[in-house]
């Protein structure tokens, strides 16, 4: 663990870690050892200073276009000063593409027995249990690379950091069984980083009945709620999801709407030599398919009220390609071309996150909606969204001053430092939990 001291102002009371540490375990072994003697112990020691500390944060969603980090500082609640602080600064941000082996394991790992699929080379995997820790391990190095290029390019000395919160990559997402996969080896982070890492965010929420997801709703909360107005967040990301903070201080109200990048860049990299639809062109020289849409908003996703999560388990390329095909059997007569499909897709995106948003918004309220994730990029999507949103204005978290691209990122280095001091890091009126619990597991360096 990273000395919490070495990011203080040092002064004659600063509080040295490890002679205080050896001194609790010294006098431990001459008492009785007791949970609330080692707890104590561990709040005047690990704990110190860990609210206003430097925090990496890692997110590959579920489009698994890459992966971004961010190195960001949060202000400390309890500071005198914190009505002129910024609740936190975004330091330096980093993004890179995986590696093309890489993401077609994982792909292929995100479907039942997708594994079959792929060809091994020699000295890979032949089976899917073996499929699952390669990729762990491949993952943890390839996160470490971004973790130390990060470091690198903002010129940040690895003992300032007090955590990196990497949430890995779900590969399976089965909240009606009560359990959520990430792929990912901590141990490997923490080792080539030399940074303390939490990881494991969702089970201990789905161990509360929570549907572990989505998490982010907790930060959206922290950062961007205000008394004023109704703001919704929503993240379009591989699924869409909204965040809702009302406007009466009432509990924020968060949950998946359906797909959004998932379909939209599959799509495209199936028809076209490109891997997603810049601005939405594509889209945008199409069609919609009405009779289409129609019968694509009848997955039984979109009826189900929440709390509610989603992921590549319901929607997938081979889903839409079933879908395509019941369609055309029986719609024999209609003529629509890959771009009209294009353009289908982000009509879906649109209506689905709308028809959930609409429920919130009151047309004589002061309210507005926030983007973000790879969709904000997306100006047609933009453009359909507003067209559904008339009562309200429909902007990017850029207003908010925050980018778009790295909201993600950053809130799961808010859930790091809500982990690491002991904080609660998910909302049970948005997962469904009985009670907030402290999300995720450390790996200490």
């Amino acid at each position: 663990m990273t000395n919490p001291a070495s990011i203080a102002d040092t002064n004659d009371s600063t509080i040295n870690y490890d002679d205080n540490l050896n001194n609790t375990l010294d006098k431990t072994l001459d008492d009785d050892l007791n949970y609330a003697t080692l707890t104590d112990a561990l709040e005047q020691t690990v704990f110190e200073n860990f609210d206003d500390g430097l925090y990496i944060g890692m997110m590959s969603g579920t489009s698994l276009d890459g992966m971004d980090a961010v190195l960001c500082q949060f202000s400390s609640d309890s500071s005198a000063e914190k009505d002129t602080q910024q609740p936190m600064r975004l330091l330096a941000t980093h993004s890179q593409e995986f590696p093309p082996r890489l993401r077609e394991v994982l792909l292929a790992l995100c479907q039942p027995n997708g594994v079959q699929e792929l060809i091994p080379a020699e000295g890979e995997p032949n089976s899917e249990l073996d499929w699952f820790g390669w990729a762990s391990k491949e993952y943890a190095e390839f996160a470490s690379e971004v973790v130390n290029n990060l470091l690198q390019q903002s010129n940040t000395d690895v003992e300032s950091v007090l955590a990196t919160g990497c949430h890995g990559q779900t590969v399976r997402h089965r909240p009606q069984l009560g359990f959520s996969l990430q792929l990912l080896d901590a141990n490997i982070i923490a080792e080539r980083t030399g940074i303390s890492v939490v990881s494991d965010f969702r089970r201990r929420d789905m161990a509360v009945g929570g549907q572990g997801a989505p998490l982010v709703p907790a930060f959206h909360q922290a950062l961007f709620a205000t008394p004023d107005s109704t703001r919704v967040l929503l993240n379009l990301g591989g699924i869409a999801n909204i965040t809702v903070l009302p406007a009466n201080d009432s509990p924020a109200i968060g949950y998946d709407t359906g797909p959004a990048n998932l379909l939209l860049d599959a799509w495209t990299a199936l028809h076209t030599d490109k891997d997603y639809d810049d601005g939405g062109a594509w889209a945008q020289s199409g069609q919609v398919v009405e009779p289409l849409l129609n019968q694509l908003i009848e997955h039984p996703f979109f009826a189900r009220t929440y709390p509610k999560s989603t992921g590549r388990e319901d929607f997938n390329l081979a889903w839409l390609q079933d879908e395509l095909q019941k369609f055309d059997q029986a719609s024999a007569h209609i003529r629509y071309s890959s771009a009209d499909v294009q353009a289908t897709l982000t009509e879906l995106t649109a209506m689905s996150a709308s028809m959930q948003i609409n429920m919130f918004i009151n047309a004589h309220e002061n309210s507005s909606v926030y983007v973000c994730g790879g969709g904000a990029l997306n100006d047609y999507l933009m453009t359909r969204l507003q067209a559904h949103l008339p009562h309200c204005k429909v902007e990017t978290t850029a207003s908010l001053g925050l980018n778009p691209a790295w909201v993600e990122a950053v809130a799961f280095a808010w859930l790091a430092r809500q982990t690491l001091m002991g904080e609660t890091g998910n909302l049970p009126a948005v997962t469904g939990a009985s009670k907030g619990v402290v999300l995720g597991q450390v790996c200490f360096a």
